[in-house]
C-alpha cells in the first residue's frame, strides 16, 4: 500500500511517502506563504527519489483545514488534482484532529489571528469539541478548566506550555479510520467563520 500524506493548513509544508504505513520520504519545514511554490517541487523529488510516479499510489491522506486560507487550499488542490488524474483513493481530515494521533487525549489550536484561535478537542478516536473558533481568552480558560487533555499547538502565539504538533504521523495515525470521499471533485476547504 502506497500512501501520500499532504498538508499546508497551517506554517509548515507537510509531505511524506509511505510504503505499508513506513514513511520512506519526509519533508515537514516552515514555509508560512511559500508552500504554493515548494510543495510540487518537494513531492518530486520524493517521487524521484523513491522512483515511483502520481499513478503508483492507493490513496491520498490530506488536511482539509481550518487553516490559513491560502495553506489550506495548496494541498488540497494538489491532493484533489493527483486523485482526479489517477483514480486515486482520497482521504481527507482536519488540520486540528491531525495534529495529535488516534492514541492522545488533546486540545489542538491553531492561531486564527485577531485574537482568536481555531480549536478540537479529541480523546483518541472521538472528538469531544468538534473544530471552532475562541477567543484566546476562552482557550486558556478552556485549558485551565481540562487539565486532562494535553495541549497542541505553536504555543509562541499564546505564550503556554505545549507540545508541538507532528502533521504527518496525525495524519498517518487517522488515515486508516477515515473513509475515502465519494465524489472527489465536491470537496471543499474548511474555513471557519465566527
Amino acid at each position: 500500500m502506497k500512501t501520500l500524506l499532504l498538508d499546508s493548513s497551517n506554517t509548515d509544508l507537510n509531505i511524506a511517502i509511505c510504503i505499508d504505513n513506513e514513511m520512506k520520504y519526509v519533508v515537514s519545514y516552515p514555509c508560512w506563504q511559500r508552500q504554493s511554490e515548494l510543495m510540487i517541487p518537494e513531492l518530486e523529488k520524493g517521487l524521484n527519489e523513491l522512483d515511483l510516479s502520481l499513478k503508483d499510489f492507493d490513496e491520498v491522506a490530506c488536511g482539509i483545514g481550518p487553516g490559513s486560507y491560502t495553506g489550506v487550499r495548496i494541498a488540497l488542490t494538489i491532493a484533489k488534482t493527483i486523485c482526479t488524474l489517477t483514480k486515486t483513493k482520497l482521504k481527507v481530515i482536519s488540520s486540528l484532529r491531525i495534529m495529535g494521533d488516534k492514541e492522545s487525549k488533546y486540545i489542538a489550536l491553531m492561531n486564527a489571528r485577531g485574537g482568536r484561535s481555531y480549536i478540537g478537542v479529541y480523546d483518541k478516536e472521538n472528538v469531544v469539541v468538534p473544530d471552532t473558533i475562541m477567543t484566546n481568552e476562552e482557550i486558556i480558560k478552556y485549558i485551565n478548566d481540562h487539565p486532562d487533555f494535553e495541549v497542541i499547538c505553536d504555543y509562541l502565539y499564546l505564550e503556554i506550555s505545549a507540545k508541538k504538533p507532528d502533521i504527518l504521523k496525525g495524519l498517518l495515525s487517522f488515515k486508516d479510520i477515515i473513509e475515502p470521499v465519494e465524489d472527489v471533485l465536491s470537496i471543499k476547504p474548511v474555513y471557519l467563520k465566527d
